[in-house]
């Protein structure tokens, strides 16, 4: 049986729940989650899990439930995993901390695209799950909203260090979202009168005097002007000596952060680009499709015009041949695994070996020094095998590696050189990759 992750899928906004209570630690446990299990049962519309894991996974039932969580026991803490195999994905868990530790039950729900949430219906029958919960189990906050608006919050250290957000956690209120719960402490910190006159879609005081706060109708729809403002309201009201103007600007500077980018990437380079793109955190996502948009790689410098080429100086060039080959075979495998098609020695192989370095971050995560002596060899000579394969191109082998040539056209390359420039830096394997290269010299082959 296998689920969906979130992990596993092209990084997208969700909907992100997190809920920070305790529970009755004498009472029998089956008895005390029953509330819990309940309330998700009744009313996880359209996203209801239907495989419960620690160990090992099985499919979701109750009894299902309660033998993952007796495997999660550990000494002071049991917890589990809830998820889906179909769409929308579901990342979900539940933590219990036992004795001697304070009793803590912590809930996570993250639910994949945020676009399931934008019918009224659904966000209502979610928020009276939440409810039915905070009415049970003692709370002191939760809140649910986009992940990714919640990212650009500061979530949850809002400027703390890490020590003082774990001492202090939700110690007032640093943000309003498009559902909380705000536990007694924090509502007797703003003031329960006041609390209680909060502008806002859904306001309910609970019988164990938690408030539950709703901005809007939809979770979808946060960005909105309209929802927006009816966000900035509600927090401006709960934190008086905070700016309503300021607020709502902060508000629409995110949702401006978050708006959909068309990608418009340098033709040469969007294979490559959307890969680098859909490796970035999704809130992070639209800004970098900017970035990108307005860049465009240097011209390659690595070449002359093919009468000025440099003669072979070598002795024997079958044999200075062979060795390209077999510096080349390392590369194969150094990333055969990782990178499958590095085999086929094709432009697409280029592609893929231009993002597999981007994102092992590889100039600076290996060792220069093997880089220097082994890599910078494997990697041009590869690139050669490349040009020679696709493009027509012969080399013109030479003493020293950087002074390699590969005949195409009218042209002689040196990607012992690229090789050099490419492995300087993360950001130089964009701006000297493989793939640029090859494609300027298939112009040019003519």
């Amino acid at each position: 049986m296998k689920r969906l992750s979130v992990h596993d899928l092209k990084p997208e906004d969700q909907l992100r729940l997190t809920f920070d209570g305790a529970f009755d630690q004498q009472a029998a446990l089956e008895r005390e989650l029953e509330p819990f299990l309940q309330a998700l049962e009744k009313y996880a519309e359209g996203w209801m899990p239907d495989v419960v894991e620690h160990k090992r996974r099985r499919k979701y039932t109750r009894a299902a439930f309660w033998k993952a969580l007796e495997e999660g026991r550990e000494d002071v803490l049991t917890s589990l995993g809830l998820y889906r195999t179909t769409w929308p994905a579901l990342d979900m868990s539940l933590c219990l901390w036992l004795p001697p530790r304070p009793p803590g039950l912590e809930i996570t729900v993250n639910v994949q695209p945020l676009s399931v949430f934008a019918q009224e219906e659904r966000c209502r029958h979610f928020v009276e799950m939440v409810r039915a919960w905070a009415s049970h189990y003692p709370v002191s906050h939760a809140k649910a909203h986009s992940s990714d608006d919640t990212e650009l919050t500061g979530s949850p250290n809002f400027g703390r260090d890490d020590e003082t957000q774990y001492r202090n956690r939700f110690d007032k209120i640093y943000e309003v979202y498009w559902l909380n719960v705000f536990g007694p402490k924090l509502v007797e910190t703003v003031g329960r009168e006041r609390m209680l006159s909060t502008p806002a879609h859904r306001l309910e005081e609970l019988p164990n005097g938690s408030v539950l706060l709703v901005t809007w109708p939809t979770a979808a729809d946060f960005a909105s002007k309209e929802a927006r403002l009816a966000q900035a309201r509600a927090h401006a009201h709960l934190r008086p000596d905070l700016d309503f103007d300021t607020l709502l600007r902060t508000l629409g500077e995110r949702s401006a952060m978050l708006a959909p980018v068309e990608p418009r990437f340098y033709p040469d380079l969007a294979p490559l680009l959307t890969r680098v793109v859909d490796f970035a955190a999704s809130h992070e996502r639209q800004r970098r499709i900017a970035e990108l948009n307005a860049w465009q790689p240097p011209e390659p410098e690595e070449w002359r015009p093919a009468d000025s080429a440099l003669p072979s100086d070598v002795d024997d060039e079958q044999r200075a041949l062979e060795q390209y080959s077999l510096y080349a075979e390392h590369l194969v495998a150094l990333l055969h695994s990782e990178v499958p098609s590095v085999f086929e020695a094709t432009p697409e192989s280029l592609t893929d070996a231009d993002y597999y370095f981007w994102r092992e971050e590889f100039p600076t995560s290996r060792l220069r020094e093997v880089i220097d002596e082994h890599g910078l060899p494997a990697i041009g000579a590869y690139l050669g095998k490349v040009l020679v394969r696709h493009l027509g191109g012969r080399w013109i082998p030479r003493q020293k590696l950087e002074e390699a040539q590969v005949l195409v056209g009218k042209r002689v390359w040196l990607p012992f050189v690229r090789a050099r420039h490419y492995m300087r830096s993360r950001q130089a394997l964009l701006d000297y990759s493989l793939t640029q290269l090859f494609r300027v010299a298939e112009r040019h082959q003519g």
